[in-house]
This record gives structure tokens, sequence and C-alpha cells, in this order.
């Protein structure tokens, strides 16, 4: 299997940072300071090389650190043994980002997605189940669309007619007129769109959960069963004839009630909902062992591994199912891994009483913040 490692990382006006230079490991990487001093930047600088944006704002300009004009992510790829990428991203104030692969802007940021595959494990997973279904459809097309360029397309080209078919119908509304005919485009649009997607997010889930249950096992040593249950309207026997019968209530809404845009994943553990009856540990065991599932797909698909990030995975776990963890990723199933922690004791300790290739960051660096 081809290797994919990010050998160097320069950061220019980013977040809290001014200028900050990495020269990485192959295997791991420890970020290690107290909170606040801007660990999970550097994980989210990484997540702008393979997402061409943050896992956390979707403004980009919050990102230019603060009484600068500009930030700059620059980072040089390793894959197999010859070949060298470098990946830039820059953003300036007031101007369209501009995203770069060995100095060659691209035409659609799309066309990125998937080049340079990375899963993220941080604190603010939990919100996968405690949030709404938004977050959750979100997430599932994120990874779909890591390795299905026509899946990215169709779910760009069904949410434009989802809003041109919304925007219709409040007019109808507004205006107190309706017009059947001119939702009809959209309905076909929508409907067509809707069971592709829906026949390719059930494809996935099928092959997915497997992998999650067997993550969850190995880490909680076997003593709880999981699920995930796949929650969709289009899965009616005849979901033209479904969604054409929303109509009078669509009109009544002035909005699209029906849709692959209601969908929603449903977390289970032993036959009940996981929000409501998991513990914080369990519900982070559960969420980590979604994302341990993410990369195994995703390195099934792709052919090799993608970079994984490990962002204050520690807090709230007990001590069985962080050795366990930690042992899992120094696996050579597992490739480059990124962790942040606010102990030094801790890393240091984990990782004297293995013989696996890491190096460890002390944050802040002097002189760089």
């Amino acid at each position: 299997m081809t290797e994919m490692y990010l050998q160097k990382l320069i950061i220019t006006g980013f977040k809290n940072y001014s200028q900050a230079e990495f020269v990485f490991s192959e295997k791991i990487n420890c970020f290690v300071g107290n909170n606040g001093v801007g660990k999970t930047n550097l994980l989210d600088a990484l997540h702008y090389l393979s997402f061409c944006k943050s896992a956390f704002t979707s403004l980009d300009a919050q990102n230019i650190r603060h009484g600068d004009d500009f930030f700059a992510i620059h980072g040089n790829y390793q894959r197999g043994d010859d070949t060298l990428d470098l990946v830039q991203c820059i953003q300036k104030k007031n101007q369209r980002k501009r995203f770069l692969i060995n100095k060659k802007e691209y035409d659609r940021l799309a066309d990125h997605i998937g080049n340079f595959p990375l899963v993220m494990i941080s604190p603010y997973d939990r919100d996968l189940i405690n949030d709404g279904s938004e977050l959750r459809r979100k997430y599932i097309d994120s990874v779909i669309s890591q390795f299905d360029k026509f899946y990215l397309d169709d779910l760009i080209q069904y949410n434009k007619a989802l809003f041109q078919r919304n925007a219709l119908l409040k007019s109808f509304g507004e205006q107190h007129y309706f017009d059947a005919v001119a939702l009809e485009p959209w309905n076909e649009q929508m409907i067509r769109l809707g069971e592709q997607l829906f026949f390719k997010r059930t494809a996935f889930l099928e092959q997915f959960i497997p992998l999650f249950q067997h993550y969850f096992r190995f880490l909680s040593n076997g003593s709880e069963t999981v699920g995930i249950r796949y929650l969709s309207q289009s899965a009616e026997n005849n979901y033209r004839e479904v969604f054409l019968d929303t109509i009078s209530k669509d009109r009544a809404a002035q909005h699209c009630t029906m849709g692959i845009h209601k969908d929603d994943l449903e977390f289970m553990l032993d036959g009940y909902p996981v929000k409501k009856f998991g513990s914080q540990g369990q519900q982070k065991s559960f969420v980590i062992a979604v994302k341990l599932a993410q990369f195994d797909y995703t390195k099934n698909i792709k052919g090799f591994k993608p970079i994984l990030l490990l962002d204050d995975v520690f807090d709230k776990l007990d001590d069985l199912r962080v050795s366990q963890l930690i042992k899992l990723v120094s696996e050579n199933s597992f490739g480059q891994v990124f962790i942040t922690d606010t102990s030094s004791e801790r890393i240091t300790s984990i990782f004297d009483a293995m013989d696996i290739d890491h190096t460890i960051f002390t944050i802040p660096l002097p002189g760089n913040i």
C-alpha cells in the first residue's frame, strides 16, 4: 500500500501564529501544551490542506491573525518514494481564497477534495450525537464526497434545485397564487438526484457500520453493542409518488417538507439512543469509533492511509480506552498521526513504553507566536 504523509508545514498569519515551521515524523506527532496556546489551530491548518476549509468556522477571513492582512498555509506531502506535492492555501482580506497544487491554482476547490484524505477526531465530534440532523447529514456527505466526485456534484445540484423550489414556494405564498407547472422541473431534479444520493448513502452505510462496530468493540473491550439506523423518507416504496403527494403540504409550509435533505442517522447503544442513555465516556467512544471506521473505509477506497488527527481525545476516556486507542493507532494499519494533549507527562509515559517513531512539539513555540 502506497504511503502518504505530511513532511513539512509552514504557516503565516494563521489564527494565533505569526510564523511557524514544522518538520514531521512519518508516524506519530504530538503537540503538547496548555489549553489556549494554539495546538488545535495547527490541526486546523492540516484540515485546510485536505478540505480547503477550516474544521471550525465557515468564514475564512476569521482565521487571519489579528493585525495581519492574510494567512498562508503551505504543506509538503510525500507520496511513495518519489512523489512530492506542494499544497498551498492563501487567504487575503476581502479577496477570494486561493488554493494551489504544485503552484497551479485549482479552478474548483471541489477538485482537491479527496486527494489528501484526512480524518479528524475532536471534542466537537460529540455534536454528531447531540446536535440536529443537519450535522449528521453533512458528516456522511463529507465522507462519501472524499472518494466519489459524482456524489459531490449530485449533492451540489440537489441543493441548488432545493433552493430554487423553496424560493418558488415562498413566492407563491407571498403572492397568493400557485403554479404547479413552474415546480415540475425542480420536482424532477430533486426526485432523480434524491434517489441517486439515497442509493449511495445506503451502500456506504452497509459497508461502514460493520467497521464502526468492530472499532467500538475494540475500544470498549466488547462490553457494549452499538448500531446506526438510517432514517430516510426516500426509503418509501415509491419515492416519486410520495414526493409528489407532499406538494399540497409544501405549498402550505412554503418550503419542501420531504426529500433527501431531511435524512438522519440514529445512533444506538445496547438498543437505546446513545444521545439519551450514553455516558460521556460512552458517547466519546462512540464518535471515536465512527471516525476510526471512516479512516478504514477511506483507506480501503483510496488504497493508502489517510492522515489521522486526534485532538484532545484522552479527556473523558478511562485508562483502558486510552491505552486501547494508542495501541490501535500505533499499529501498521494506521499511517501518520497527529495528537494534541495538555499533559506532557501522559504523552511521554505513553511513548516511552512503546517502540515507535514519534516527535513531540511543545506549544507555544518560542518566538513564533
